[in-house]
């Protein structure tokens, strides 16, 4: 079960879609949120979610209590009905699906099926929460998107100037960018929006992964928004990392690493530490299996051990040895002093080469034909989930390849969590000062 935020000032609800294996849920739980509502599609990522905080909510359209399971209904987002939730939500959030504009899929954008951005502008006509916010992919950004994403940020802005069925996007925009000229009518029609392009590294997130965060926030309510820009600035650096090591701290916090693995890493680094930027160090996929925020040091797995068989090893859940892992070109593996790669869901599955790490341990024998001199292996499935933050306790449903690729699709449960308690500090001070 999801732990509970430690102090809830005010009884905050949200609203969760393409909700997955709960790490966008997870994180706005986490920061004072509470679900009145989760949707998903996918069976093995609704069964995570019922395994840990979510039960079937079924037929009956009712708000929760609170302490109750979060309500999940199963099944096609467009089939769910919000409008026994008007005016009744602090947040609507999700992560609608990026096949469409990911640069590992087939980039078919606003022509894909799969682009759930109406879903989204139809729950909040349905429900006008007081704000939203929605996570994808930077791909979004691209030259080639970009007209479709100011789009859809003009309508994230005006959600209630309803598209006409017989017209295309561009028409629409045309419409949006008149209304926008005009004085609103009526500001809880009408949204401020923040678009925020991350890195989840630089938020403490042990792993690269290039996103984009669009959080908006109902006009009537007064927020702040450039206070709320400065306080969703990245508080971790690569640079404080690199003067981390130079300056021993690192090292002293992982003293277990062997002199030749420590040779390598600082004979990469420059000679001179970069400057202070005043940020934290970025956190290594290292200090992910050492433990992060008070976790246990995950144990390692031995090479005996590759087999898909569960060992007990530590006691820990999907912490399982997999065989087979390879590298080859356009496949490098992790390094554990550096932050993970970007963790993937894949269209061609997983596990692939985005999931294999090297160890400390060197080859037993001469491996002057091989690219690296350690020895690698398959990230687990639970070292994964420490990459994305999620905690030990969360478990996962279905076989290895479901479970990564929830994972892959998931959003890191630190950064999701440092942006909705940002969201929830805006709404205080906006509603402390009306």
């Amino acid at each position: 079960m999801s732990e509970p935020p430690e102090e809830q000032i005010r009884d905050r609800t949200s609203v969760e879609l393409f909700a997955g294996g709960g790490g966008l849920a997870m994180a706005v739980h986490r920061a004072g949120f509470r679900p009145l509502l989760v949707n998903e599609l996918v069976k093995y990522a609704c069964d995570t979610l019922e395994a840990n905080a979510a039960v079937d909510r079924g037929e009956t359209e009712r708000v929760p209590l609170p302490g109750e399971r979060w309500p999940l209904v199963r099944g096609d987002v467009s089939g769910v009905k919000f409008d026994y939730l008007w005016d009744r939500v602090d947040l609507l959030a999700g992560g609608p699906p990026c096949q469409p504009f990911s640069l590992g899929g087939v980039a078919r954008g606003d022509e894909d099926k799969r682009n759930m951005f109406p879903e989204m502008f139809r729950a909040i006509r349905k429900i006008q929460p007081k704000a939203v916010m929605c996570e994808n992919v930077r791909g979004l950004l691209r030259p080639s998107f970009r007209p479709y994403f100011e789009y859809i940020e003009r309508e994230l802005r005006l959600p209630f100037q309803e598209r006409d069925h017989d017209s295309t996007w561009r028409d629409h925009d045309e419409v949006l960018k008149e209304r926008l000229a005009e004085d609103p009518p009526d500001p809880k029609r009408r949204y401020d929006v923040v678009t925020t392009t991350v890195n989840a590294a630089d938020y403490g997130v042990p792993q690269i992964r290039n996103r984009i965060i669009i959080v908006a926030f109902r006009s009537d309510l007064g927020v702040d928004i450039e206070r709320f820009k400065r306080s969703v600035r990245p508080r971790y650096s690569e640079a404080a990392l690199v003067r981390s090591m130079l300056d021993g701290t690192y090292w002293r916090r992982h003293p277990q690493v062997p002199e030749h693995v420590r040779e390598r890493v600082m004979s990469r680094l420059p000679t001179t530490a970069p400057e202070d930027d005043g940020r934290l160090p970025w956190r290594t996929l290292r200090d992910a299996l050492q433990g992060l925020d008070g976790q246990p040091s995950l144990p390692p797995v031995p090479w005996d051990r590759l087999d898909r068989r569960e060992h007990n090893l530590g006691g820990f859940t999907d912490h399982i040895g997999w065989p087979d892992a390879r590298i080859y070109a356009g496949h490098t593996p992790n390094e554990l002093d550096r932050p993970a790669k970007t963790v993937k869901a894949g269209v061609h599955g997983v596990p692939g080469g985005e999931s294999v790490m090297l160890t400390d341990d060197l080859w037993p024998e001469p491996a002057s034909e091989k690219p690296y001199p350690y020895r690698h292996r398959y990230m687990t499935v639970r070292e994964t989930a420490r990459v994305m933050t999620f905690p030990d306790n969360w478990l996962l449903a279905g076989p290895r390849g479901e479970k990564m690729r929830q994972l892959g699709n998931a959003v890191p449960v630190v950064l999701g969590e440092f942006f909705a308690k940002a969201i929830a500090a805006a709404l205080d001070e906006a509603e402390s000062q009306r």
